[in-house]
Order: C-alpha cells, then structure tokens, then sequence
C-alpha cells in the first residue's frame, strides 16, 4: 500500500461538478496535483489541458487525466460521476441510476489499497454516500457525502439579503437529505449570538412565520429554480467541496453538516444523512448535536425514514 500524499486529490467524473470543482481547487492552493478521471478518457484530458493552461498565472501544480491506479496514494478520491439531475426530477430519482455506477466506481477505488478520504457529491447524496460506505469497507470516519454544506450556504446568502447583514455573520444549517425533505434549524439559527428572531425584529421583521417559510421554499428549490434556468447547478457545490477539502487538508476541526451514518444522535441509527459535524484531517471526527426543538427532531426523524426508504428500494 502507497503512502498517503497530503497534497494530491482525485476526481470521478468530469461533467460540469467535476470540472468546475478542479477549476476551484486549482485556484484554492490546497494541492499540489489533481486527477481527473472520467468515463470518456478524452474529456478528462481536454479539462486537465484547459485548467492547466492558467497555471502560470495561479499557483504551481500538475492537473492531468489518469486511471485509477493513479489515485491510490490521493489524500481525497471526490466522486461526481452520475446521470445529471434534469428538470422536473428530484435527487432521489436518480438513485437508481447512479448507483449503479456506484457499482462500477468504489470496488475500483478500494481494489488500490485506498487510504484517503472518500468524498460523494453525486446526488442523490446521502443515500450513495451510504452505498460507498458499504461497498468500500472504508471505516466510516472516511466515507463522508457534501450533504447540505451547499444548501446552509444558500440559507445563510438568503438570511443576509433578508436581514441586510453580512451572511458569514449567520449561523444556521439545513439538515436531513440533502433534497425535498430538508429543512431549516431555526431553533439553533442566530446572529453572531444574537437569536434569528431578535435579530429579525431589531432589523423590523416582525412575520416570523411567513419569512421562514418563505426562505425554507426558497433554499429547498433553489436548485430546481437554477436547473430550469441553465440545465444544471455547478458552480456553488464546486464551492462547497472546497470548503470541506480545506477543513480536511487544514485539518480545522470545522462544524459542517456532511452527510455522514449516525448511531442513535437524534433518535436515528445506521442512516446517512446531512447533520453537522466535526470534520478534520481524518474525516468525520463526531456528530455535533445541536439544539432542536421536538418538531424539529420529528422533521428530521421523518427525512432520514424517507432516505431508508430509498435505500430499501436499491437494495431490494
């Protein structure tokens, strides 16, 4: 088995996620070489050549299409290959699909004596995250899924506009699939400390209710919203698996709500979905169990019975 190298990541699949997440990392310095494979060998070079090409004015690194032998000593295998969510289709109808592909992909990474991280973005997230999780064998701590991290950055871009205030200054997350049945914490959202409802009211919003369930629609659909502009939504989750191969490469012990298997938090046990958690050079560290209140936990409970639901249904 090859030694991990910290400064080299992978990428399967490079449709519009996977070739916008390369461009992101290119630009972030956080490696010094990048693979890029795909089923179509050519587009993976043609991405490789076109990235590359901007390296003198950014920083140095190797970006080039390989196979899977070259990514067995990669710090982070980032998976993004799968059918594209079209419009009108929600993330779970793809599953299926694209775990079958799964069923190609992971007994490949694992047959290289792989000992990185293995990250999902392809939807529908939390429940191929499981599926990896159990073909790969990998412990669980390096099996982790891009979960809502994209959706909490769209709440907190929605709170900013709504409160007029810089949205790094909010706190809040969505939680559940990563899809229709995720949902707002607002219990445990605040202001640089201050409540979400004091601050709202100190900035004169009085229409809690309204506004919340106005911003939860607009987060939930805002990627059907973009869909149905453009055809598919790549640029933000590029962001997103940026932010969460920082908190790894950096080892941060960052709180980001990764789709990740708990073991009874919440009420839930052996289901992947999206909660916050400490992510750090290792992976998941632990489940962080914020604040809910008791409809909240029933809203959660209620989307992890959906996500086993659908898995049930690959399985059978």
């Amino acid at each position: 088995m090859k030694s991990v190298n910290p400064r080299k990541a992978a990428i399967i699949g490079c449709g519009f996620v996977g070739s916008s997440t390369a461009f992101s990392l290119m630009q972030s310095g956080l490696f010094s070489e990048l693979v890029l494979l795909d089923i179509d060998r050519r587009r993976a070079e043609g991405e490789a050549m076109d990235i590359s090409h901007g390296l003198p004015l950014a920083k140095p690194m190797k970006i080039y299409a390989g196979d899977y032998e070259d990514l067995s000593d990669a710090s982070i295998v980032i998976v993004t290959a799968g059918a594209n969510q079209k419009p009108g289709e929600t993330r779970l109808d793809l599953v299926q699909k694209n775990a079958a592909i799964f069923r190609s992909i992971i007994p490949e990474i694992t047959a290289r004596d792989f000992d990185g991280i293995l990250l999902i973005v392809t939807n529908p997230v939390d429940v191929l995250t499981q599926v990896a999780l159990e073909l790969s064998g990998l412990p669980e701590s390096r099996v982790i899924g891009s979960g809502t991290v994209l959706d909490t950055a769209r709440l907190k871009n929605l709170l900013g506009e709504h409160l007029s205030v810089d949205s790094r200054s909010v706190h809040a997350f969505i939680v559940g699939e990563h899809g229709d049945s995720e949902f707002p914490v607002w219990s445990s959202a605040s202001v640089s400390g201050i409540p979400i409802h004091t601050f709202c009211e100190m900035r004169g919003y009085f229409d809690h209710d309204q506004a919340m369930e106005e911003i939860a629609r607009s987060v939930k659909n805002s990627a059907y919203e973009i869909i149905a502009r453009k055809q598919a939504t790549y640029y933000g989750v590029a962001m997103a698996i940026r932010r969460i191969c920082t908190a790894i490469v950096r080892d941060e012990k960052s709180i980001l709500p990764i789709s990740t298997i708990l073991h009874g938090e919440y009420g839930i046990s052996d289901t992947v979905l999206s909660v916050p958690a400490l992510v750090g050079a290792g992976g998941v560290e632990r489940v962080v169990p914020i604040s809910m209140s008791e409809p909240e936990r029933k809203m959660l409970c209620d989307s992890a019975e959906i996500l086993r639901e659908t898995l049930k249904g690959i399985q059978d």
